[in-house]
């Protein structure tokens, strides 16, 4: 058997290495050719713990190569970004363009597979792409006995622990046909060792949105209650604390807001197909969006009213350990503050080793922890990384994330 797997990131890369470690061969695609380049070498070119070891491997085996352009073979798998554009509206752009790309290819017989989150409805529209573009093939929106199958299998892995969750999690198999669904599902048996649960392609669809929308309905709860603590008073983790001692509550850890390219996007996907429907959901966003200013006004204020010009941020990534700065509330704070700002900042974050270029200021810097405690006046850990549990500073520290808790 050979994949093609269109998209080399977070997901794709991963999920590439671990067929090709299962016998798979996988021709993993990406448009940027350092990926590619990297990836041949048998490099990767984000963090994930076991994933660098695991793609050498399967380099040096043979059985993973990168290159720009797909290839015929039997399953396609489509593994890219789906951002939103302005006013939250999904942006299904990559998706279609991946599509397109693997048109050609197309053969009797070959499983289309997209794992990236999608609005409800994107794998029949794949059908209908494809369909336009290889009008010499059936294809299951609207043949019983299609040429080409075509299914959407959500990812559900939690970054940190990507190899063992691809493995060890249960799986949404949605085929746009009962027979697709049966395609997929023996192509996720030869490496998921949880269960492959059987549905529809928009109902697979939707089930990805809810599970994101549930946490970010759980975490608004928990920002929320952050800022009706503040004016009362009160210790908002203290008081989570012994609320959780109640055996049918488990309130969550309020943070900056929400980052990363699931929680913080994908409940706007239900928002923008349901609008009238979704207002718990459409608020929830609204609350950890708005937590995000309220750190940063807080940060502002706290400057001004001591004067303070050096400042330490300590932490860039959407949750800790890792380095995955995708819609991370932290590097959206960051980034206002040293662009309006004559502060000089001195960044920690041990997960990357040059700033992104949004950030490339001439008063940020990225700093080692060490002289960031020594040459600041003012510490804001914005991010609870395992680097940043003993510090020990005598300068003002405004922890937003309880870092000392943890």
């Amino acid at each position: 058997m050979k994949v093609c797997m269109i998209g080399l990131g977070y997901i794709g890369l991963p999920t590439a290495a671990v067929l090709a470690k299962n016998g798979v061969e996988v021709l993993g695609v990406d448009i940027n050719p350092s990926v590619v380049e990297s990836i041949n070498q048998g490099k990767v070119h984000i963090v994930e713990p076991d994933l660098d070891a695991l793609v050498a491997d399967c380099v040096q085996k043979g059985n993973l190569k990168a290159s720009l352009e797909p290839q015929p073979a039997d399953v396609f798998m489509i593994c890219v970004p789906t951002p939103f554009k302005e006013n939250h509206q999904p942006n299904t752009d990559y998706i279609q363009q991946a599509t397109k790309a693997i048109a050609k290819y197309l053969q009797k017989g070959n499983l289309v597979l997209l794992e990236s989150t999608s609005p409800v409805g994107t794998t029949i529209k794949i059908s209908q792409w494809l369909e336009e573009a290889r009008q010499d093939l059936r294809f299951p929106h609207n043949h019983e006995n299609p040429d080409i199958f075509i299914a959407h299998v959500p990812e559900r892995v939690l970054p940190g622990f990507i190899i063992k969750e691809l493995v060890q999690n249960d799986r949404i198999i949605g085929g746009i046909t009962p027979q697709c669904t049966q395609k997929a599902i023996e192509l996720y048996r030869l490496f998921v060792q949880g269960k492959c649960i059987a549905t529809d392609s928009k109902t697979a669809e939707m089930s990805k949105l809810t599970e994101n929308a549930f946490r970010d309905v759980n975490i608004a709860f928990a920002n929320e209650l952050s800022l009706i603590c503040e004016k009362a008073g009160i210790d908002v983790y203290s008081l989570i604390s012994l609320a959780n001692h109640h055996p049918r509550v488990n309130i969550l850890k309020p943070g900056c807001g929400v980052g990363g390219h699931c929680i913080a996007v994908d409940p706007w996907f239900i928002v923008s197909d349901f609008p009238q429907e979704s207002k718990l959901i459409k608020t929830a966003r609204e609350v950890n969006d708005y937590k995000t200013q309220f750190v940063l006004e807080k940060i502002r204020k706290k400057s001004q009213d001591k004067n303070y010009s050096k400042i330490a941020l300590l932490g860039l990534a959407f949750k800790p350990d890792i380095d995955d700065l995708r819609e991370s509330p932290a590097m959206k704070i960051a980034q206002m503050l040293i662009c309006d700002s004559k502060t000089e900042f001195f960044i920690v974050e041990p997960h990357i080793q040059t700033l992104p270029q949004s950030l490339a200021q001439p008063n940020a810097k990225l700093s080692t922890l060490q002289v960031a405690l020594e040459e600041s006046q003012l510490v804001i850990i914005l991010v609870a990384h395992k680097a940043f549990l003993d510090i020990k500073t005598s300068k003002e520290v405004l922890d937003f994330v309880n870092v000392k808790g943890n």
